[in-house]
């Protein structure tokens, strides 16, 4: 019998993805949601493999394209759990344009970042996350540019639930964790986690240091929430914003107006097919 203790996961010892892996599944058995109503959706690097050690549906796509197949999955099947989980790279760097859209769309989907400011897969390149002054094998001198800060651009575009936590923090995670899955719209949890290999700045240590939870803080409150995502000298933890109700993307899309049944259940309309493969058909 296929048992998933002889998986050999491919992090290194003391890696952060460990504990988001521990909270994710601890968060889904809180919820108890069915492994076969769930579908994972993940890119490319380190965190994109997380999915691979669960025991349900996974879709592992393009390196930054984890948000086009999970904003898809939900339209075709609204009745499923989705969730997509990449790290900083993947979902702010090769896929910064669909991130920024898909907060448009505003699917009811999760999306789990795993952001520990470095690129893990590819040996420690500075990511769109890097703080000023990060050293690494390519930026020799330092990074000089500006952290891409994605808590302020998903407020900006009034993205309808905001969060950030670290990985270290196990309870508090699981517990924002829960309430993001099971809001309805596009649910944004950015993960503060370290690497243990490439990037020596940013350790657990230095996330103790550097963060802090919002006290006294109203989620509904957007110019607040606003504020306290462009902090720099410590970083907040928990839910920054959360939007006044809106209709998410698969709702407002339309797909389901006249038909109930979801896209997976429909029996194609052949002679539709037939005559759009006319429309389209070059003919010399």
């Amino acid at each position: 019998m296929f048992d998933m203790n002889d998986i050999d996961i491919a992090w290194c010892p003391g890696c952060g993805n460990f504990p988001i892996l521990k909270i994710l599944k601890q968060t889904l058995a809180r919820l108890d949601i069915d492994p076969t109503e769930l579908v994972l959706v993940s890119g490319i690097g380190q965190a994109a493999k997380a999915p691979h050690y669960f025991r349900t549906n996974v879709f592992n796509g393009l390196h930054g394209r984890a948000l086009p197949a999970a904003t898809a999955i939900k339209a075709a099947n609204p009745a499923l759990t989705v969730i997509a989980e990449s790290g900083d790279g993947d979902m702010y760097g090769e896929g910064g344009n669909h991130f920024i859209h898909t907060i448009r769309r505003n699917p009811g989907i999760t999306n789990i970042v795993h952001n520990n400011m470095v690129y893990g897969l590819t040996k420690g390149q500075a990511s769109p996350t890097s703080r000023k002054g990060f050293v690494s094998p390519v930026q020799v001198n330092g990074v000089f540019l500006e952290p891409f800060n994605p808590l302020a651009v998903a407020i900006a575009l009034d993205a309808s639930f905001v969060a950030r936590v670290f990985a270290g923090d196990i309870e508090q995670t699981t517990d924002i964790l829960a309430r993001a899955i099971e809001h309805k719209g596009y649910a944004l949890v950015d993960v503060l986690q370290p690497c243990v290999t490439f990037n020596k700045l940013n350790t657990n240590q230095w996330f103790k240091e550097h963060t802090y939870y919002l006290e006294n803080h109203d989620p509904a409150d957007r110019q607040q929430a606003f504020a306290k995502a462009t902090e720099t000298d410590r970083l907040g933890l928990g839910v920054f914003y959360v939007s006044p109700p809106k209709l998410p993307f698969e709702e407002n899309v339309g797909i389901y107006r006249d038909n109930s049944a979801p896209l997976y259940e429909r029996e194609p309309d052949v002679d539709s097919l037939r005559d759009l493969i006319e429309t389209f058909t070059m003919r010399p």
